[in-house]
């Protein structure tokens, strides 16, 4: 589904690598979670397999099509949820949800269907057709999430997902990515929320000043008593 192979990245005027030499496989229908500190290199490794940054060492192939060379091929294959709700504040959710099915290229009949699925799955049917700007923090991360599984890509892929949201929303959306899985899709997502990688996800990277120091099997870990946080924690320390 996702090869990492070697990636590195150094921002312009910086001193060292915001990630480096990272090598990590992720596997068809699984919860994949990115665990580190701020400024660990977890937002970095994302927006360089979406494909928003040049990287300038390695080779990231999604579904076998390489970023690189073989951008479009790629991300079609990708739905990524940003931490920033970069949306069309004047678009309602109907308009923009239909104009990213649009960009995916979904047929009319099955865009209209999974606008209408979603919207009842996400509490947002009351919403569809007012513009985005009216939206609160969780309906716009919601309109963002319904926008990036619109045309049900292999990958799904959320930076910081649940960032400020009521019980109710991180409900749906932790029901929506066991769901995802269950079709044999991957789901990656970054968090500092150790408590959700722990309880949904089956393999998590640990990363650490821009260096990934475990793939931790995290349903192993939780089967032999071992506390994921405090894993985390002495692994992180230095």
């Amino acid at each position: 589904m996702l090869v990492i192979k070697n990636l590195s990245k150094k921002y312009k005027n910086s001193g060292r690598y915001s990630i480096e030499n990272l090598n990590l496989v992720v596997k068809s229908g699984e919860i994949f979670g990115f665990l580190g500190k701020n400024g660990a290199g977890k937002s970095t490794a994302i927006k360089c397999l979406t494909g928003i940054i040049p990287f300038e060492k390695g080779q990231i192939l999604i579904c076998g099509h390489d970023i690189k060379t073989n951008p479009i091929a790629a991300k079609k294959n990708i739905g990524y949820v940003p931490d920033d709700h970069a949306v069309y504040d004047n678009l309602t959710g109907r308009e923009y949800v239909t104009f990213m099915g649009n960009v995916y290229e979904v047929e009319k009949a099955v865009l209209e269907k999974r606008i209408n699925l979603f919207a009842h799955l996400f509490s947002m049917a009351n919403y569809l057709d007012k513009q985005i700007k009216s939206y609160s923090h969780g309906m716009k991360q919601k309109i963002c999430i319904i926008a990036a599984l619109i045309h049900n890509p292999p990958l799904w892929v959320l930076d910081e997902p649940l960032m400020g949201l009521d019980p109710q929303s991180i409900d749906e959306i932790k029901a929506y990515m066991l769901e995802h899985k269950k079709h044999g899709n991957t789901v990656l997502f970054s968090s500092h929320n150790i408590d959700m990688v722990e309880k949904l996800c089956d393999r998590a990277a640990i990363l650490h000043n821009g260096r990934l120091l475990e793939i931790v099997d995290v349903k192993k870990l939780v089967k032999a008593g071992v506390s994921l946080e405090k894993y985390f924690l002495k692994l992180t320390k230095n």
